[in-house]
């Protein structure tokens, strides 16, 4: 089967593969779709450390089930199913904790396992969600994105009527701002410095918009109660702090760079008790993720703007780099 494939660091190939091979107690998915992530690229530029050479990547899929395993329950061909990528080892201090997404020696399909950029992969049965009729494999590989968003609002822990300010209009910006709408979000407000990005977000019914916190401090002249960071730039994360009320909360959502400080005042962070939360990756919050994309929290068709066959993997990635996409997909069977 064609298969794209990261042979060492910097290094882009798309050749055959052998097959999966069929194990009791897995499943082989067809891939429907499978989206590309920052993370992929990082895992090329070398600079994601769960990753191993050559590595098939791919973490964002969907498909369906051609073959079941022995000792398997619940599945059968033909069953269309969504994929939740990360695997933890279940005995590490994090897992046995309920943190499992900290776990020590955790990997995933895409990094550790050969992942979605495939004609097909196996998938453990546990990690695999029956998907509803109405969604799309375009949209059911926006699940693991969506699943990212859900365990930083479950980090958040939100109620519903408060104010939102979310730092960037990218592909997760948005995501976060419509998940912060979908779960009560009274004002739900977008920073970025591409014009491009803010009208993109207009697009999406999001009418507080600026290109600074100056820009919309009329809107919440105390400050607002969840400032989300998107960016993954050290000094916006920085900036973001400014804009939380008193007893609100940032969460540091985009990835900055390893080894960089933000400096946040100590005193204002116990003298107006800011909650000041980090999240990373999935827990436990796929299957609610599924439940608000088949209810239609996100609108998942139009942040796809992009699809190309496993052929034109190249051509995908630049496009994605030149910044002219919110998500760019790989459907293999095109």
């Amino acid at each position: 089967m064609r298969a794209v494939v990261f042979p060492r660091v910097g290094s882009v190939e798309v050749r055959d593969v052998p097959e999966p091979e069929p194990r009791p107690g897995w499943l082989i998915v067809e891939v429907g779709a499978c989206g590309i992530c920052g993370t992929d690229l990082h895992i090329l530029a070398g600079e994601f450390p769960l990753a191993t050479y050559p590595c098939i990547p791919g973490h964002e899929f969907a498909g369906t089930v051609v073959v079941v395993g022995t000792g398997i329950d619940g599945f059968t061909v033909g069953d269309r199913v969504g994929v939740m990528p990360s695997v933890f080892c279940g005995t590490c201090h994090f897992c046995r904790n309920g943190r499992a997404n900290l776990c020590e020696r955790g990997g995933g399909f895409g990094t550790s396992l050969p992942g979605g950029f495939a004609e097909r992969v196996a998938v453990l049965p546990t990690h695999a969600y029956h998907l509803p009729d109405h969604l799309s494999f375009a949209e059911a590989a926006m699940i693991e994105p969506l699943a990212c968003v859900v365990h930083g609002f479950h980090r958040l822990a939100p109620r519903a009527g408060q104010s939102y300010l979310v730092y960037g209009a990218g592909t997760m910006g948005l995501m976060l701002a419509q998940y912060a709408r979908f779960a009560g979000g009274r004002t739900v407000a977008l920073v970025d410095t591409n014009p491009i990005k803010l009208e993109r977000a207009r697009e999406f019914g999001f009418e507080i918009l600026g290109v600074s916190y100056d820009d919309v401090r009329a809107v919440a002249p105390l400050g607002f109660d969840n400032v989300i960071e998107a960016t993954g730039v050290t000094r916006v994360a920085e900036a973001a702090f400014d804009a939380v009320i008193r007893g609100g909360r940032l969460l540091l959502f985009g990835v900055c760079p390893p080894g960089e400080k933000a400096a946040y005042e100590a005193f204002r962070i116990y003298n107006s008790e800011i909650d000041v939360i980090g999240s990373m990756a999935v827990f436990d919050s796929y299957e609610p993720a599924l439940e608000a994309m088949a209810a239609g929290a996100i609108d998942a068709r139009r942040m796809v703007t992009h699809s190309f066959p496993l052929e034109a993997f190249p051509e995908a990635l630049e496009v994605l780099r030149r910044g002219e996409a919110m998500k760019v997909q790989i459907v293999p069977s095109s």
